[in-house]
């Protein structure tokens, strides 16, 4: 089933630049923040939560099986209680959550998280990427400094894509102008960066997700040109 919420719980750079790239992806985004200081903020409209337990607020009034939480409060420990507390309160959520670091990313995996970010190691690799593909250079300083309509997006493969079936490695990427294809997630929300060996060799299947970046209309080209079959 397609998520159809999204639940932010922070107000720092990572829950906002999260807000801004999945705001058109899902039919509902809610941003919370445990300081009230935050509800203040004219720029954000956010809610306000605190790490207890009660979490029936948010039971009564969002579809909980059919959304993804983002867990990215700036303390850390905070972050994994809040992942503890959410996961045990809705055994079917899908949780995503950031770590500071590798010992940070396995509490929180521990804790519950269905899939975990470690910041660092994810920079690194995005350096190495850059180092590696010049293009990937450009799409991405255009992202972060000069344009604003650059989108991130995530393109499920179905049974009715043309490249289900085949090898990522075997996949001529350059046919599809205007877009890069960073990485690929399980269905289990395991995700791989795409140039990585593993993800080289993994053959697509029907319920795996491309996360991509570029321009609106060429992400709109991609998606309908994966679905025409030659």
């Amino acid at each position: 089933m397609d998520k159809k919420s999204a639940l932010i719980f922070g107000f720092n750079k990572y829950a906002f630049e999260i807000v801004q790239n999945v705001k058109d992806t899902y039919q509902e985004v809610f941003l919370y923040s445990n300081n009230k200081n935050d509800l203040e903020d004219e720029t954000y409209d956010a809610e306000y939560f605190d790490l207890s337990d009660d979490w029936s607020s948010i039971e009564n009034s969002i579809d909980t099986e059919s959304s993804v939480v983002f867990c990215v409060l700036a303390d850390s420990a905070e972050n994994i209680f809040l992942t503890i507390s959410l996961r045990e309160y809705f055994p079917k959520l899908s949780i995503i959550a950031i770590a500071s670091n590798k010992e940070n990313a396995t509490k929180l995996s521990l804790a519950g998280a269905n899939k975990v970010i470690p910041v660092v190691e994810t920079t690194a690799d995005i350096i190495t990427n850059i180092l590696q593909l010049p293009i990937s250079n450009k799409v991405l300083h255009s992202i972060l400094f000069e344009e604003n309509d650059l989108k991130i997006a995530q393109i499920k493969i179905d049974e009715h894509c043309n490249i289900k079936d085949e090898e990522i490695l075997s996949i001529d990427w350059s046919r599809y102008k205007g877009i890069i294809v960073l990485s690929l997630m399980h269905e289990d929300m395991k995700s791989e960066f795409i140039y990585s060996s593993k993800a080289k060799n993994h053959i697509l299947t029907s319920g795996d997700t491309l996360v991509v970046v570029g321009y609106k209309n060429d992400i709109q080209e991609f998606r309908k040109y994966i679905r025409n079959r030659e």
